[in-house]
């Protein structure tokens, strides 16, 4: 779409203007950067606002745009109070204060994935859910490629959605975070899921069903619902009238597994796709995860047997059930991502055998009760660290033999004198990073960096 066409696109939807609108752009991260560079770019007036008092990025983006009104340091109440509609960016909560107010003034919230949707013509295909959607996104971003599309892969992973705007791109697949969701009302999605639902984000959503409520908004519009039918939650999101898609790894569905001949097979319907042994990825979410993949890729129309050629080359992502090393018989996964109990109770369920299970950090307001089942079948023992260690001990009630590390080092150490050969040593923290961590790759980083100074 040329600039002409999404600003008429942005009138209606938005009533934005680049004549009459005043745009405050709320949150200095990448996200408020990307928004920045695509309104400065259609000439509409904006502004910035951050309560930190010196963002991360605010130096290198007003040396780009040195003349940009940007405040700090708190969040302005004469730049809400003048502002026409406010991008929010998924970082801070529409609780603030402040976006209350301006939007009991008459402010419109906008989101940069409403900006993205106003602005393409081509399929988005959008993923959301508690796990697995970065590993999914992924995946079905590399099966479009096979195919030979020119696509664009990001959104809550890796690269904004507006820095994917590119006039050749013949595809968008988004992974959504809740946050994003519960701002954005015009996306209408060509294929969409929500994987899966377990406890996450409560410090910021009420109770798990307005989170659930959340997710289910990727639904919105009249694209294909891909469901996995092994969630209620998500299972009762279907709507009649819609196209549905349906996968799962527990029983037939459109897409699912399949014994024949005693191999087990991803299947459509009743057509063999591929071995599930040729699958690189380890653990059983790991299948519900390429079925997800296939089911949308479908959806859109991608080739059943290139997107397979693309599968057994999935090597997956880093800091998501990763092999680190294979050492003395003791193999090391680090799942640092896993920063929920849902993500958690998914590696455990992956194992066919017992595992050592480092866990730990801040739990973000969730019961961890709810980790204790999975544990008790799965674990033979339990190295805990971080903020919320006690809480999980409790919660475990001495089912497993569980230890307390102050470190990282030290719960490697602990746990490479538990382990056998033979064992995994999982770490699945089933818990947030950034009460010891800068974020969960760099509590993966400190892991790996420790599993590996074993060999030393």
């Amino acid at each position: 779409m040329d600039s002409v066409a999404i600003i008429n696109s942005l009138k209606k939807n938005f009533a934005l203007d680049p004549q009459t609108s005043k745009v405050l752009v709320v949150g200095l991260g990448h996200t408020g950067i990307s928004v920045a560079h695509y309104l400065h770019k259609l000439g509409f007036n904006f502004a910035i606002t951050d309560s930190r008092d010196k963002p991360p990025l605010i130096d290198e983006f007003l040396q780009v745009m040195p003349d940009m009104p940007v405040f700090s340091g708190g969040f302005d109440e004469a730049a809400f109070k003048v502002a026409t509609h406010l991008v929010v960016s998924p970082g801070v909560p529409l609780t603030e204060k402040s976006i209350v107010k301006a939007i009991a003034n008459g402010s419109k919230i906008v989101s940069d994935i409403d900006l993205l949707a106003c602005s393409v013509n081509v399929p988005i295909v959008a993923i959301t859910g508690s796990n697995g959607k970065s590993t999914v996104t992924t995946m079905l971003g590399e099966m479009a490629k096979y195919v030979g599309k020119k696509v664009g892969v990001g959104g809550n992973l890796g690269t904004p959605a507006l820095e994917l705007l590119e006039p050749s791109t013949e595809l968008f697949v988004l992974e959504l975070s809740s946050f994003q969701l519960e701002r954005t009302t015009v996306l209408n999605a060509a294929a969409a899921t929500v994987l899966n639902i377990s406890a996450d984000h409560l410090d910021r959503h009420v109770d798990i069903q307005n989170y659930a409520q959340e997710k289910q908004r990727v639904f919105r519009g009249n694209g294909v619902m891909v469901i996995n039918i092994d969630d209620p939650i998500v299972d009762a999101m279907q709507k009649t009238g819609r196209r549905i898609l349906t996968f799962s790894i527990k029983k037939e569905a459109d897409f699912y597994i399949s014994h024949k001949q005693g191999v087990e097979y991803l299947m459509h319907n009743q057509q063999c796709l591929m071995p599930l042994a040729q699958l690189p990825l380890e653990g059983r979410h790991n299948a519900a995860n390429a079925l997800a993949a296939l089911a949308l890729g479908v959806s859109i129309g991608l080739d059943e047997q290139v997107m397979c050629q693309a599968l057994k080359t999935f090597k997956g992502l880093d800091h998501r059930m990763q092999l680190v090393a294979e050492i003395a018989g003791i193999t090391w996964v680090n799942d640092s991502k896993a920063t929920n109990i849902g993500a958690c109770i998914a590696a455990l369920q992956g194992y066919d055998r017992k595992v050592i299970l480092i866990a730990g950090g801040d739990a973000k307001g969730a019961d961890m009760n709810e980790l204790t089942p999975a544990i008790k079948e799965k674990a033979k023992s339990v190295v805990l660290m971080g903020k919320d260690a006690g809480l999980i001990k409790q919660a475990l009630n001495d089912c497993v033999p569980v230890y307390t590390a102050e470190n990282m080092a030290q719960a490697v150490q602990i746990s490479a004198g538990l382990a056998q050969v033979g064992d995994s040593v999982l770490l699945s923290p089933a818990c947030a990073s950034l009460d010891q961590y800068k974020n969960y790759q760099d509590r993966g980083d400190q892991f790996s960096k420790a599993v590996l100074g074993l060999l030393a």
